[in-house]
């Protein structure tokens, strides 16, 4: 039992400590951000660019294909349960629905958190050991302005477009199966999906893509700025960097659904 305790212990003082750590690190971006406003030469408009081009236009492609590919499960499986209540004209609405408020940002987000977190953890921790960011400090560079704040400023744009792609390929592919495997009319799929979407649907996703895109930046920085030794710390940071973020954002996404949709008024 004692040791147990201390196990229980031990483990909360460590997701304590990082979570002080990471909360530290958002501070200073922060500071950083908002001094942008006044200074914009403070952000490196090229690393800004370049991580947006990597992060946006070149994931695309991913985002667009799981999307479709989710829309149309989401369809064949609603389909399958309402047909027993003979409301299978309601499958858009359902797919809809479900695309713009929780899959639509869930599938952007944790897509992004395996190509492109990883790869930012991956980055920053290869600098780590290869001395690049102490000679950034000894050229007194901040390494949080030159490499955190862009990235987090580009994920935390590109993320929700990407939201917004995902929610409409995922809404096309189950419109497909609609009218071509269950027999659907194209108009009544299509009145029905836009008869149940809301405005409060479409702003939730965003807002919950832009807490993501944060969440993911953040983590995946932290655990490449904290990699000490060499190619094995490198790749345990990169692991680490996506479970972490995999795991907050599933738990961000439940919290910010009983927020907006049960503590928030209507």
């Amino acid at each position: 039992m004692k040791e147990t305790c201390g196990r229980i212990g031990r483990a909360t003082f460590f997701v304590m400590a990082g979570v002080a750590r990471l909360w530290k690190l958002g501070l200073v971006v922060g500071r950083f951000f908002l001094t942008s406003f006044v200074r914009p030469r403070i952000v490196p408009r090229e690393s800004f660019f370049r991580q947006m081009v990597l992060m946006g236009i070149d994931s695309t492609a991913i985002v667009s294909l799981v999307g479709a590919s989710v829309g149309m499960v989401l369809a064949l499986q609603a389909a399958y349960s309402l047909k027993t209540f003979g409301a299978v004209m309601y499958t858009g609405s359902l797919v809809g629905v479900a695309m713009a408020r929780e899959l639509g940002p869930l599938i952007a987000a944790i897509v992004i958190c395996g190509r492109i977190g990883a790869r930012m953890a991956a980055e920053i921790g290869t600098m780590m050991v290869q001395e690049e960011v102490d000679a950034l400090t000894t050229m007194a560079i901040n390494p949080v302005r030159y490499l955190v704040l862009p990235r987090v400023m580009a994920l935390a744009i590109m993320l929700p477009c990407l939201t917004v792609i995902a929610d409409i390929m995922g809404m096309i592919g189950g419109y497909l199966i609609g009218i071509t495997g269950l027999g659907i009319n194209s108009y009544v799929y299509i009145s029905k999906t836009v008869d149940a979407l809301v405005l409060k649907d479409l702003y939730t996703g965003l807002v919950k893509s832009f807490i993501f895109s944060v969440l993911i930046a953040l983590v995946s920085c932290h655990q490449g700025l904290s990699v000490s030794g060499g190619a094995d710390a490198v790749g345990k940071a990169t692991t680490q960097a996506v479970v972490i973020s995999i795991v907050l954002i599933i738990v961000v996404d439940c919290l910010a659904t009983a927020v907006i949709y049960y503590a928030l008024p209507t």
